[in-house]
């Protein structure tokens, strides 16, 4: 990626818009000052179709040559005043990022009513009201559906925001913190702390079997004693903790991928999963509506 984003690109990009501007005034000059000869005299080029029709050696119309001179000293205004030429700001101080800011604000100050009147319900009777639930919809589809899916069921390293097992908590607060602030999880690996290599597949056995899945019980018996170093995030349980974010892995629910294989994996080599902050995208009645359409995914029963 650093090929696209190092200083050549921007140089060869000015020079090849200016080459193209100053290119085309400098034709246009130049087809001013030559005069075509006619070998006839007639003003025609001297070619001949079907015995009569000749191609006649006219100049470009006046308007057709205006538009051209308008084209370039547009493009000139462009070039100083957008940031069109390498690092250049341009004089006009116009960016993608404040556009887009300026664009967000209107738009915010349009939906504002809106989402005024979902403000003071409450999280459960909002998640109930179908007019609210086809707003989080959309909100949701349109900003969280490319990494949980469509439906909500996420895929490996993504969350499945449908059933129970949530990493930082399921109520209606955790949810808003989650969309508001982001999250960071993170696992180190563990293969150092955990032993050699038999350690390892021994303590992959025995999360394998307090989560009732197919397992050595061989190895897991010996691998009980080595979780030891995974308890102090996991619990020694290995219910996990979500005032810390650490998984739950006697549930059957995996989030990396299931099996020992995939278990050994994350031991050895951890894992880093963020979620981004959405405040900066949406309002606080925003959230609150989308807080409601995630909460009421996994609370649907009273909710249909």
């Amino acid at each position: 990626m650093s090929d696209f984003t190092n200083s050549f690109w921007p140089i060869f990009i000015t020079v090849i818009s200016l080459a193209g501007v100053f290119g085309c005034a400098l034709l246009l000059w130049l087809t001013s000052k030559i005069k075509a000869n006619s070998p006839n005299g007639d003003n025609t080029n001297g070619h001949v179709w079907d015995e009569n029709l000749r191609e006649m050696n006219n100049p470009l119309p006046r308007w057709w040559v205006w538009m051209f001179i308008i084209t370039i000293v547009f493009s000139l205004f462009y070039f100083v005043s957008y940031p069109s030429l390498g690092a250049n700001p341009g004089k006009l101080g116009w960016t993608q990022a404040k556009q887009y800011e300026q664009e967000m604000a209107v738009a915010n100050a349009k939906i504002a009513p809106l989402y005024a009147k979902y403000a003071a319900m409450p999280i459960d009777q909002l998640a109930g009201n179908k007019e609210a639930k086809a707003i989080g919809e959309r909100l949701f589809m349109n900003n969280c559906a490319q990494c949980h899916g469509s439906d909500a069921h996420g895929s490996k390293g993504f969350p499945n925001l449908t059933d129970n097992d949530w990493i930082h908590g399921g109520s209606p607060e955790k949810i808003t913190e989650t969309i508001t602030n982001g999250r960071i999880g993170m696992m180190p690996p563990m293969a150092a702390a955990v032993g050699n290599e038999e350690d390892v597949k021994n303590v992959a056995n025995y999360v394998l079997s307090i989560s009732g899945n197919k397992h050595d019980s061989a190895r897991a018996a010996l691998g009980k004693e080595k979780f030891a170093a995974c308890a102090a995030c996991h619990g020694a349980d290995g219910k996990g903790n979500q005032a810390i974010g650490s998984l739950n892995l006697t549930d059957g629910i995996w989030l990396h991928g299931a099996g020992e294989e995939a278990i050994i994996k994350r031991i050895n080599h951890g894992i880093t999963n963020q979620m981004p902050a959405q405040s900066a995208k949406f309002s606080p009645e925003q959230i609150h509506v989308l807080t409601a359409y995630v909460w009421g995914l996994s609370n649907n029963a009273n909710h249909q």
